[in-house]
C-alpha cells in the first residue's frame, strides 16, 4: 500500500513533510532545534506528526514520537481520529501494532460517523490490523471493562457494527474473521445502509458472493426483513446482483451452518477446527454449484483462500485409514475422551445443522456414531500412512480438495 495521507497543507518548518516520507534525520534535526514543533498540527485537518507518521507507516518515526512522554498516543485531529485509527485504515500494521503497544484507546470514537479503528480496519478490508485490534481487546482492560463481545459488536453513529461495513464493502476475510470472533450475524443497522438492514443485506446489496457464502454458514437468516420488508433475496435482484439473489433465493436449499458458537463442542482443537470450516465450505459450494448451474450462472472464480487440486497420492493411498461411516474419505477427526475417528464431513453431518427453530427450547447434543457418547471435544486425528503413525499434517490435507457432501 502506497503513502497513506498526503500533506497537501502550508508546511513552513518542512516538519509534515519530513515525516510523511519517513526522513528520519530532518524529524530529529527541526525537533531537536524546537522541541515545541512535536505538538505542532496541521491547520485545517489538525494532523499531528504522530497522525501522519501513523498514516503512512513510518514505524520509526512513530516509534521516535512515542518515546517523548508528551506526546498522547490518542491525540485527536479535527474529527477526533487517532494515529491508531489512521494507521488502521491505511492498513499500516506495524504501526497498529507499535501505537497498541504504547497504550492507544482502542475505544474511541471519531466525530465523522462515530467510529472506532475496529471500524476502520473493517470498512477498508485491512484483516491484519483487524486482528490486531481484535486481539488486543481480548487481553486488555476491554475484556473486563466493556466486555470483548460487545466490543467485536460496537456500533457506529448509524449504528453499523464493524460486520455491516465488512459486508458492504466486500471484505470476506474480515467478515470470516468478525465471525468467528463472536460479530452478530443478524444485527440490524439504524441509518447506514438502508435502515433495518443485516450483513447479508449488505452483502446481496454489494454483489459479494464470498461474503454471502461466509454469512450464510453461520446462520445469517434469508427471510430477515429490512424496514421496508425487503429480505436479502430482493435486495440482490434490485441491484442487479442475480447470482447472490439465486444464492438467496427462500426456494433454493438451505446451506449447512455452523454450530453457532459451536453449540456442544465445547472444546475444539484450532487444526481441526480449520478441517471442519473447510469441509463445510466445501459442502456449501457444492450447494451454490447446483443452484448456479440450475439458475444459468456460472460459480465465480475461485478465491485466493479455494483449495487446489487433488493430490493423488494422498487420495488414493491404499495403506490409509479409511472413514468408517462413509467408507470414502481419510479419518481427519478424533473425537475425546473415546478415541473414535471420523472424516471431516461425517462429523459435520453429525454436529452441524440447518438453520435452528426457534421455537426449540432443547437440542439434543451430537453423539459418536460408534460408542454413542456426547460429543463434547474434538481434535486432529492421528493417522497412518503407508504404516507410519504421525500427526496430521494440516497444509498437505487442506491442499486437497474435499468432494461433495454426503447427508448423514
Amino acid at each position: 500500500m502506497g503513502q497513506g495521507l498526503s500533506c497537501r497543507v502550508q508546511d513552513e518548518h518542512g516538519l509534515f513533510t519530513a515525516v510523511q516520507y519517513g526522513h528520519l534525520e530532518v524529524v530529529k534535526s527541526l525537533l531537536h532545534k524546537d522541541s515545541s514543533l512535536i505538538h505542532l498540527t496541521t491547520v485545517y485537518d489538525r494532523h499531528s506528526a504522530l497522525h501522519i507518521a501513523a498514516a503512512n507507516g513510518q514505524m520509526e518515526i512513530v516509534s521516535m514520537l512515542l518515546k517523548d512522554a508528551s506526546v498522547n498516543p490518542d491525540c485527536l485531529n479535527r474529527h477526533k481520529q487517532t494515529p491508531l485509527m489512521l494507521a488502521a485504515m491505511h492498513g499500516k500494521i506495524t504501526c497498529v501494532e507499535k501505537l497498541i503497544d504504547a497504550k492507544a484507546n482502542i475505544l474511541m470514537f471519531d466525530s465523522l460517523n462515530g467510529r472506532t479503528c475496529l471500524h476502520y480496519a473493517a470498512y477498508y478490508g485491512n484483516s491484519d490490523c483487524l486482528e490486531t485490534i481484535i486481539s488486543a481487546a481480548r487481553t486488555s482492560q476491554v475484556a473486563t471493562s466493556w466486555g470483548f463481545s460487545r466490543f467485536v459488536n460496537i456500533r457506529d453513529g448509524k449504528w453499523a457494527t464493524p460486520l455491516h461495513l465488512a459486508s458492504r464493502q466486500r471484505r470476506a476475510q474480515c467478515v470470516r474473521m468478525l465471525l468467528d470472533s463472536g460479530a452478530l450475524v443478524c444485527a440490524s443497522t439504524g441509518g447506514y445502509g438502508f435502515p433495518g438492514s443485516t450483513p447479508l443485506h449488505l452483502a446481496a446489496r454489494a454483489g459479494s458472493i464470498d461474503c454471502i457464502r461466509e454469512l450464510l454458514a453461520w446462520g445469517a437468516d434469508r427471510l430477515h426483513r429490512d424496514a421496508s420488508g425487503r429480505i436479502p433475496y430482493l435486495v440482490a435482484l434490485k441491484h442487479k446482483n442475480e447470482s447472490c439473489a439465486a444464492l438467496l433465493d427462500p426456494s433454493s436449499a438451505e446451506p449447512l451452518v455452523w454450530p453457532s458458537p459451536l453449540k456442544f463442542i465445547s472444546e475444539l482443537n484450532q487444526d481441526a477446527k480449520a478441517l471442519l470450516e473447510q469441509a463445510l465450505m466445501e459442502a456449501n459450494k457444492e450447494r451454490e454449484k447446483t443452484i448456479l448451474t440450475g439458475a444459468g450462472y456460472s460459480l465465480p472464480s475461485p478465491s485466493h483462500s479455494d483449495t487446489g487440486t487433488v493430490d493423488d497420492n494422498i487420495s488414493e493411498a491404499s495403506e490409509t485409514e479409511l472413514c468408517g461411516i462413509c467408507f470414502d474419505q481419510v479419518c481427519t477427526i478424533e473425537v475425546q475422551d473415546c478415541g473414535h475417528q471420523m472424516c471431516a464431513q461425517c462429523t459435520l453431518a453429525l454436529c452441524c445443522h440447518n438453520k435452528p427453530n426457534p421455537t426449540t427450547t432443547s437440542l439434543t447434543a451430537p453423539a459418536c456414531p460408534f460408542c454413542r457418547s456426547n460429543i463434547a471435544r474434538l481434535a486432529v486425528a492421528k493417522v497412518k500412512v503407508n504404516d507410519f503413525d504421525r500427526n496430521l499434517d494440516l497444509d498437505l490435507y487442506s491442499s486437497c480438495k474435499l468432494p461433495k457432501f454426503r447427508e448423514a
